[in-house]
C-alpha cells in the first residue's frame, strides 16, 4: 500500500469518535443510578414493561443496522448494481407479520424470553435446545460485528485495530450491565441519529463533488449500474427479484418475528398496541436506511467509476472500500470522517449490546431461574448483571478468533443467516399447526439444522476450491475476446444435483431451512402421534389455519384443531403451563383492557412467568 492511501485521523475525528464512546456509556450510567436503578429483573432486562413507541422502533432499526450492513449495502450497489435495493419489498410482509402475529402472542403470554413459549407450546427439552441454538447464533456473529469495522479501519486509517474493539466490546459492556434494556433501547436511539448523521453527510458532500444527484444518476445509468425489475425465478440467482422480495420475506421473519434481542424491545413495550406501532414505524425507516446505503454506492460509483480502489490495490476487501471512499470525499472536512466512523461504530455498538441484553436474558430465564426457583430477586439481578459482563468478555474473544479467521468472516456472517431459519421454522410449527408435537419439534429443529449447515458449508467450500476447468480450458490465441467468451461459456454451466443446492442464493437459506423444519416436523408429529386440541395450552397457537380453511365444516376444523382462538384462556389452574410468580393473573392471554384496569388501581404489571413443568444484514449486507 502506498501513502495514498494511508489516510488519518485529525484532532477533531478524535474528539468526535470519543464523544460517541461518552455519550453512550453516559447514558448507561444515567439508567444505573436513576428510576428503579435497575434493581429488579424486571427493570433489567424487560425495561420494566414500560417503553414508548418511538424509541422501540428506533432500537428494534438499530439492532438490524450494523456496522456491516453500512459498509456491505454500498459495496454492493458499486459492484453490482441497485438490484439489492428490491429488498426494501420485503419489508413490507417481514414487518406485518411479526406485528400481527407473532407480538399478540409473545405479548399476551407475558413472557421474559421468546423461547418460554417453546416450553409452552411443546416441552422443556424443545425451550433448551432453541435457547442453545440461539446462543450459538449471536455469540459468533457478535465476533464479527466488533472485529469487521474495526479492522476496515485500522486498513484504511492506520487507527489502532484492538484499541477500537476493547474500546467498542468494553464501553458497550458496560453500559449493558449498568443501565439493563432501557440504557440499550436510549442508547440505540442516539446511535440511530448519529448513523444518519454521517451517511447523510457523506453522501451530501461526494454528490456535491461529483456534480450533483443528476450526474451521479447519469454515470451510474452509463456504467449499467441501475437495474430493472429481474424476474428470473432462478433461486440459484444470486440476487433477483424473488430472492430479495420473497426470500428476504423470510429472512425478515427470522429477524423481526423469533429473534429473542427484537422480541425483547416488543416486551418492553407498556402494551400490545405501543408494541405493534413500533413494529409499523420501523418500515419507513428501514426504507430510509436502505435507500442512504444505495445511494452511497452510487455515488462511490460516480467518483470511481469501474477503477475501483479495491482494483487498484489502496485496499484489500470490499468491506474497506466505503471507508476509504468516506476518507477520501471528507479528506478535507475535519470532524466529518470522525462522524461516519462514528456512525459506523454506533452501529456495531448498538447491535452487541443489544445481542449482551438478549444472552444475558435467555440464559437466566431459560437456563438457571427454572432451575433455581427459590433466587431472590436480587440475586437474580446481580447474576444477570453478570452475565452481560461475561458475554461482554466472551464478544471480545470471538472478535480475537474472527481475527484468525481471515476470510472465513462470511462463513461466520453465512452460520449467522444459517441458524436464524430452523429457528424461525421451530415457532412457525409451533405456532400455526396445532397436531405439532414435541418429537417433531425436536427432530425438525435438528433436520434444518442439518440442512442448513450442510449447505451453507458445502456452498462455502465450493466457492473457496479454484475452479480447476479455467486452467486447462484457457486457449493460447492472441484474440484474449475469444479466451474470455470460451471461459465464460465453459466455466460457469448450470450446477446439477448437489452442487445445485451449494449454489442456493443466501437469501434462500432462511426460507429453505425454516421449510424443512416445518415439514420434518409435521411428518415426524403424524408418525408419533400428532396432539390433539385439549393436549396444548390455550394461547400458543395463531388459529391461521382456522381462517384459511373457512370454507370447511365446523367439525372438519375441530378435527384438525382450526378453531382454537388466541384469546382463550385456560379453564382451571390444572391447564395452566406455568404459575405466575407474583399476581393472581394466570399470564397466558392477558389483554389490553386488563392492563389498563390494574394499572388504573394503582398496581404495577410485572407479572413473570416461572416454569413449573417436569429457544441478517446477515448476511443482507453482502
Amino acid at each position: 500500500m502506498g501513502d495514498v492511501v494511508q489516510m488519518h485521523f485529525s484532532t477533531v475525528d478524535y474528539v468526535i469518535f470519543v464523544l460517541l464512546l461518552v455519550a453512550s456509556a453516559g447514558i448507561g450510567l444515567y439508567y444505573a443510578f436513576s428510576g428503579g436503578r435497575q434493581r429488579t429483573t424486571q427493570e433489567f432486562l424487560l425495561a420494566d414493561r414500560s417503553m414508548r413507541c418511538l424509541p422501540v422502533s428506533l432500537s428494534l432499526l438499530a439492532t438490524f443496522q450494523s456496522a456491516v450492513a453500512i459498509l456491505g449495502a454500498p459495496s454492493e450497489i458499486y459492484t453490482h448494481g441497485t438490484q439489492y435495493w428490491f429488498l426494501g419489498c420485503s419489508y413490507f410482509l417481514g414487518l406485518l407479520i411479526p406485528a400481527h402475529i407473532f407480538i399478540p402472542v409473545f405479548y399476551r403470554l407475558r413472557l421474559s424470553s421468546a423461547y418460554e413459549y417453546l416450553e409452552l407450546r411443546f416441552c422443556k427439552t424443545v425451550r433448551i435446545c432453541g435457547t442453545a441454538t440461539f446462543i450459538f447464533q449471536m455469540v459468533i456473529y457478535m465476533g464479527v460485528v466488533l472485529y469487521a469495522p474495526a479492522l476496515a479501519l485500522n486498513a484504511v486509517t492506520g487507527f489502532d485495530l484492538w484499541g477500537a474493539v476493547l474500546a467498542m466490546g468494553l464501553v458497550s459492556t458496560l453500559y449493558t450491565a449498568l443501565g439493563g434494556l432501557k440504557a440499550v433501547i436510549w442508547t440505540d436511539v442516539f446511535q440511530t441519529i448519529v448513523m444518519f448523521a454521517g451517511q447523510l453527510a457523506v453522501i451530501i458532500v461526494g454528490t456535491h463533488q461529483a456534480g450533483g444527484i443528476a450526474e451521479v444518476w447519469r454515470k451510474a445509468q452509463n456504467g449499467s449500474r441501475i437495474s430493472g425489475l429481474d424476474l428470473n425465478p432462478d433461486p440459484l440467482e444470486r440476487h433477483t427479484f424473488w430472492t430479495l422480495g420473497v426470500g428476504g420475506v423470510f429472512l425478515m421473519l427470522a429477524l423481526y418475528g423469533v429473534n429473542q434481542a427484537q422480541v425483547q424491545r416488543y416486551l418492553s413495550s407498556r402494551t400490545e398496541k405501543e408494541a405493534i406501532m413500533s413494529c409499523y414505524a420501523v418500515f419507513p425507516c428501514q426504507q430510509v436506511v436502505l435507500a442512504l446505503g444505495c445511494l452511497m454506492g452510487l455515488v462511490m460509483y460516480a467518483r470511481y467509476g469501474e477503477e475501483s480502489p479495491l482494483d487498484k490495490g489502496y485496499v484489500k476487501t470490499n468491506d474497506q472500500m466505503v471507508l476509504y471512499f468516506v476518507m477520501d470525499v471528507l479528506r478535507d472536512l475535519p470532524g466529518l470522517p470522525g462522524l461516519f466512523v462514528a456512525c459506523l461504530f454506533s452501529g456495531a455498538l448498538s447491535t452487541i449490546s443489544s445481542a449482551f441484553n438478549s444472552l444475558a436474558t435467555v440464559t437466566m430465564e431459560d437456563l438457571i431461574k427454572p432451575h433455581v426457583p427459590a433466587m431472590t430477586e436480587a440475586r437474580a439481578t446481580l447474576l444477570s448483571k453478570m452475565l452481560a459482563i461475561g458475554y461482554g468478555l466472551v464478544c471480545l474473544a470471538m472478535a480475537y478468533l474472527a481475527s484468525l479467521m481471515g476470510s472465513v468472516l462470511q462463513a461466520a456472517l453465512s452460520i449467522f443467516g444459517m441458524v436464524g431459519g430452523p429457528l424461525l421454522g421451530l415457532f412457525c410449527l409451533g405456532m400455526f399447526f396445532p397436531w405439532a408435537n414435541s418429537t417433531g419439534a425436536l427432530v425438525g429443529l435438528a433436520s434444518g439444522l442439518v440442512m442448513a449447515f450442510w449447505i451453507g458449508i458445502g456452498s462455502f467450500v465450493s466457492r473457496m476450491s479454484p475452479p480447476a476447468i479455467n486452467a486447462t480450458i484457457m486457449p493460447d490465441v492472441g484474440n484474449m475476446t475469444t479466451a474470455v467468451i470460451t471461459t465464460l461459456i465453459t466455466a460457469k454451466p448450470r450446477p446439477s444435483g448437489v452442487q445445485a443446492l451449494y449454489s442456493l442464493s443466501y437469501m434462500w437459506y432462511s426460507a429453505h431451512n425454516s421449510t424443512t423444519v416445518v415439514v420434518v416436523g409435521l411428518l415426524v408429529s403424524f408418525l408419533t402421534g400428532p396432539w390433539k386440541e385439549k393436549d396444548l395450552n390455550p394461547g400458543t397457537i395463531f388459529p391461521v389455519l382456522g381462517t384459511l380453511l373457512f370454507f370447511l365444516p365446523q367439525r372438519y376444523r375441530e378435527k384438525l384443531c382450526c378453531v382454537t382462538p388466541l384469546e382463550d384462556k385456560p379453564k382451571g389452574l390444572d391447564h395452566q403451563p406455568y404459575l405466575m410468580a407474583q399476581k393472581k393473573s394466570n399470564g397466558v392471554a392477558c389483554t389490553n383492557e386488563e392492563d389498563k384496569i390494574r394499572e388504573e388501581e394503582g398496581e404495577q404489571i410485572t407479572a413473570q412467568p416461572t416454569c413449573n413443568l417436569a429457544h441478517t444484514v446477515q448476511e443482507t449486507a453482502l
